[in-house]
């Protein structure tokens, strides 16, 4: 079985970094949150804009997503600022003290003023990133590994070499008895019956109907029609025609082994093995809900050259062609074009990717996290209140 190397979190689970965070809990506090955050070099800020002024679904998600990145067991420690009485940061809070990560809230209010949240928030970080210094890697199985599995601007290249690749690893880490989890929903419209097809059982598989379906009602509720909006014209400047072709590419990213479980977005995995999330195809909105669900680590095929990082989960970039490789090489760690003009095979790359995710799992840093791509935006299902 293969092994790496990772930190074991109070709560059992297994990191592959080990940041420190500062995160806020309503998007009034952005400027704020990237502040303290500046004033300790190594501390990571986690931003978003949304938390208020929310329709209940979107305040569980968004509440959801932020423990699942706040605890996170590629997170060491996490400052959360918040507002007077925010019951958000005091969700989060109490989540992560269960969890046994060291977490230290601070809230806006009458009684304290900027300058001491400040003061306050520089001292707790400078400490918290002191003590995650000492904290060291342990050996660990691959059995504890979840790889998230993402694409962003797919070309006519992407269903035949970047994505069947990623397949192969899937297949790979699946046979060992890692986890992979499939996202974007609407990546598979139009090829829903086949994934469907595959699943482990009649119950999974009509849980994954259902979530398209779904999700294609709601876009027609707005007016709009996802089947006539796809591909987009950066997919066809890229060679793709159809919807279908662009979703057969898509879903390939999955490999061939069953479909265990259908999850929320941000949901954790309850199940090894391969699994898909119900996340939008906005690839930073997606990616930060497979970090949230307990990925520690993505895999992301571009045949645009796509630079979507995240702030808590290294991405793996598998460029779909020589020409995006070439030019977009600061941005993408893997060349699935050299099935084009090297004479690879999908196994092959697959075998590679397989290899970049052990050592990046390792330390070794990713492209993404070479150019401090942080990007991190969670999905939103209602307009705001």
């Amino acid at each position: 079985m293969t092994k790496f190397y990772g930190y074991r979190r109070p709560d059992g689970s297994i990191g592959i970094r080990n940041h420190v965070i500062v995160i806020n809990t309503v998007g009034n506090l952005s400027a704020l949150t990237r502040k303290v955050a500046g004033l300790v070099p190594g501390v990571i800020p986690v931003i978003h804009h949304g938390g208020e002024s929310q329709f209940p679904e979107d305040y569980v998600q968004t509440l959801r997503t932020l423990v699942g990145t706040a605890g996170h067991s590629n997170v060491s420690a996490a400052l959360v600022i918040g507002m007077e009485d925010d019951r958000i940061a005091q969700e989060i809070e109490a989540a992560l003290i269960e969890k046994g990560k060291p977490v230290r809230t601070i809230c806006l209010n009458c009684n304290l003023t900027i300058q001491e949240m400040v003061k306050e928030g520089k001292s707790w970080l400078s400490a918290a990133l002191e003590n995650s210094k000492k904290e060291t890697r342990e050996q660990c199985d691959i059995t504890e590994l979840i790889v998230g599995l993402e694409c962003g601007g797919s070309d006519a290249w992407s269903g035949i070499t970047a994505n069947p690749s990623i397949g192969a690893f899937s297949d790979m880490i699946v046979h060992e008895g890692g986890t992979s989890v499939l996202a974007e929903t609407t990546e598979a419209i139009g090829a829903e019956h086949i994934l469907a097809s595959n699943a482990i059982n009649h119950e999974v598989g009509r849980e994954f109907l259902t979530i398209v379906r779904n999700y294609d009602r709601r876009i027609k509720e707005t007016g709009e029609d996802i089947r006539s909006a796809n591909p987009t014209p950066g997919n066809m400047a890229g060679g793709l025609t159809t919807l279908e072709e662009k979703s057969l590419g898509c879903i390939k990213k999955g490999g061939s082994t069953p479909l265990r479980e259908v999850i929320s977005y941000s949901e954790m995995p309850s199940e090894k093995g391969f699994v898909f999330m119900d996340t939008p195809g906005y690839d930073v909105e997606s990616v930060c809900g497979l970090a949230a669900g307990g990925a520690q680590i993505v895999l992301f095929s571009t045949g645009k050259g796509s630079p979507t990082g995240s702030p808590i989960v290294p991405v793996i970039k598998i460029g779909t062609n020589p020409k995006v490789y070439e030019i977009m090489s600061e941005h993408i760690d893997i060349n699935a074009g050299k099935i084009i003009d090297e004479n690879k095979s999908i196994k092959d790359i697959g075998k590679e990717i397989f290899d970049k995710v052990i050592d990046v799992s390792n330390g070794e840093k990713t492209a993404a996290e070479n150019q401090l791509n942080q990007e991190f935006a969670i999905w939103r299902l209602a307009e705001s209140i």
